[in-house]
């Protein structure tokens, strides 16, 4: 895959982080106002001789509620744009690494960041022998550079340099400021999920069966589900793309897509990081630490990374 240049993809990164925070709102929207008409609808189904327009109903207090819905959305965003740095250190169980513990790993990337005219972010190791590693951030301020302990003993020094070319490549790119947009966003989408999932537990459809109820918590549950599905589909469509242009990204920088590609090949064997129990977090990685494990692979459509050998293919085009 050709890479398009620092210039246009930030543009066009951009263009899609655009897209993401109009899109996830809307479909935020959108599935109050189905679950509002729903609601009014079946109200009016239950009346007593009189029954109300429904498309009034809705449409009245949906923009009653509208204004909730988006504050909430505001808190939830900023709580976690704010927190996001530490959330995933907590999640890797990952702390600094020193330039004296590895004056090694600081050369690489400071040679890479020197000829890239990029400031240094922060360097952070993870005890696990897996080979594995991420960048995140959203300014210059947070972005960081995650390597676990396995992926800077096992690989030799081109090898490595690749893979801090392939995460420098998302940072430069602006992809992990576009990533934790989205992780963000889904999370809310599986918060009202799991929220309507847990109503059935509670006995709602049962006690409120005489006034349609359980239809009500029913048709709740299919609505945020399917909008969790389609918000999903519109974060790993990005995602995918996203490590073709990093690894295309890191052989225009490294002039050696060999190495990445043997690093990648060698990351394929042991990728998994035990700490790592969050699937939001686990997309992060240059290779889904859980996707082996857990089967998250098999379908194309909801798989967070394009197929490792796939990648490892076109870099050995390069050469």
């Amino acid at each position: 895959m050709k890479y398009v240049g620092l210039s246009s993809q930030i543009r066009k990164n951009n263009f899609n982080s655009v897209l993401l925070l109009v899109a996830f709102p809307l479909l935020l929207l959108a599935m109050f106002y189905v679950i509002t008409w729903f609601i009014a609808n079946n109200q009016g189904d239950a009346g007593t001789g009189y029954e109300p327009a429904p498309a009034i109903d809705a449409n009245v207090t949906f923009l009653k509620i509208m204004p909730v819905v988006l504050i909430f959305v505001g808190i939830w965003f900023l709580i976690a744009w704010a927190s996001h740095s530490t959330l995933i250190r907590l999640a890797t169980k990952s702390h600094t690494l020193e330039r004296k513990e590895n004056k090694r790993v600081y050369n690489l990337l400071e040679n890479l960041c020197i000829s890239q005219g990029m400031s240094m972010p922060k360097l952070y190791i993870i005890e696990d022998d897996s080979l594995n590693a991420f960048a995140s951030g959203i300014n210059e301020k947070t972005y960081s550079i995650s390597l676990s302990r396995g992926i800077i003993e096992k690989l030799n020094d081109e090898e490595l340099e690749g893979v801090i070319a392939h995460e420098l490549t998302h940072i430069r790119n602006r992809d992990v400021r576009l990533l934790i947009i989205s992780i963000i966003f889904v999370g809310i989408f599986a918060f009202l999920a799991e929220m309507a999932f847990r109503s059935i537990r509670f006995g709602g459809i049962g006690r409120k069966r005489d006034k349609g109820g359980g239809a009500i918590i029913l048709v709740i549950i299919v609505v945020t589900a399917v909008a969790y599905l389609i918000s999903l589909l519109l974060r790993f469509g990005i995602s995918r793309r996203r490590e073709y242009l990093a690894d295309a990204g890191a052989s225009e920088i490294t002039k050696k897509p060999y190495a990445l590609a043997s690093a990648l090949r060698k990351i394929s064997g042991d990728p998994m990081i035990e700490a790592v129990k969050s699937r939001d977090v686990a997309q992060l990685f240059i290779d889904n630490p859980q996707a082996k494990a857990k089967g998250a692979g098999i379908a194309g459509l909801f798989a967070t990374h394009p197929p490792i050998e796939k990648r490892i293919q076109l870099l050995e085009q390069f050469v």
